[in-house]
């Protein structure tokens, strides 16, 4: 038996041997909408390159539940009410009243056993139907696509009913006959969901200030002890992000929203404060300073350091003789 608690924090989990052995296999690769939609029980697309999945009115089947799928397109997962907790690749996403959740292609899906957690909406959608339109050349701009689990979006009740709206309107004109139009206003109606999602990311990244200055403190303290201890060379944003326990992508558009910054600016800009005290308050060459920031070649550091300040180190030092 599998028991899975929804009321708490912490998500307990027991897999009889069936069940370990579908966590245990490799996932299932799948190339098109259609066969995800075969494999889930439910009626074919009524599109070759898009889905729309109302959970209100469809089931899917439970046979491969606890499998883990490859998926080669885009989804978006729209909760309305459901409090809980919902595994989206390798971990579990907090569900408090509703929300959305973002995944690229290529990236584990798995299916959960609980019929619960099957609430609101799921919108799939293939790199094709975008391909030869401008949202597929700035898809990539959409950052939220490459967040973690613990990033995705919190709704308003306001920001809840335009959501809805968009992904009704998005079923009906997939009901609607197919004309030489249907393929254009399907992409102007994803590529509208998108947008107000990019407004509402925004939106969060303020009303969570505090969490996210909390943040911004740490990796201020991080990028200091880096960059004093010589611990590393220079950190990058991989690490810093791996250090916050956030995405990348997640740390860079949340820096960008609140200081307008992002955090490979962040961290340049901590390493010429440290670079201008080291020249300016001891003995130590330029090579030295270099070296002590974790520059493998001086010339590097210098370059840098001229971009950022118009001087060099050497004239940088001399100014305060």
């Amino acid at each position: 038996m599998s028991e899975i608690s929804l009321s708490g924090p912490v998500c307990r989990i027991n897999l009889n041997l069936d069940e370990l052995m579908k966590v245990t296999q490799s996932p299932i690769v799948i190339k098109s909408i259609s066969e995800l939609m075969r494999i889930m029980g439910m009626p074919k697309p009524l599109h070759p390159l898009l889905a729309l999945v109302n959970y209100d009115v469809t089931r899917i089947i439970q046979e491969n539940a606890g499998r883990s799928f490859l998926i080669d397109f885009y989804k978006i997962s729209f909760k309305k009410n459901f409090r809980g907790q919902v595994k989206y690749g390798q971990g579990y996403y907090d569900f408090e009243e509703g929300g959305l959740a973002f995944i690229a292609p290529n990236q584990l899906v798995t299916m959960n056993g609980d019929e619960t957690s099957y609430e609101g909406y799921s919108l799939y959608f293939h790199a094709d139907l975008i391909r030869n339109y401008q949202l597929g050349k700035n898809i990539h701009q959409y950052g939220f696509f490459a967040y973690a689990i613990n990033e995705a979006l919190f709704l308003s009740e306001k920001e809840k009913a335009v959501i809805l709206n968009l992904l009704e309107s998005i079923a009906t004109e997939l009901d609607n006959q197919t004309d030489a139009f249907s393929q254009d206003v399907l992409v102007s109606q994803i590529e509208l969901l998108l947008n107000h999602s990019n407004r509402f990311y925004n939106r969060q990244f303020h009303t969570r200030k505090a969490v996210h200055d909390d943040l911004i403190i740490q990796m201020e303290s991080y990028l200091e002890d880096r960059f004093t201890n010589q611990a590393g060379g220079i950190p990058t944003v991989t690490e810093v992000a791996d250090h916050l326990y956030v995405s990348s992508r997640y740390l860079t558009d949340m820096l960008r929203s609140l200081t307008g910054k992002s955090t490979q600016q962040h961290i340049h800009d901590r390493l010429m404060e440290k670079a201008k005290m080291l020249i300016s308050t001891t003995h130590l060459s330029i090579a030295e300073v270099a070296y002590q920031l974790g520059f493998e070649h001086p010339q590097s550091f210098n370059k840098l350091f001229k971009r950022f300040t118009n001087l060099s180190p050497n004239v940088y030092r001399n100014s305060f003789n």
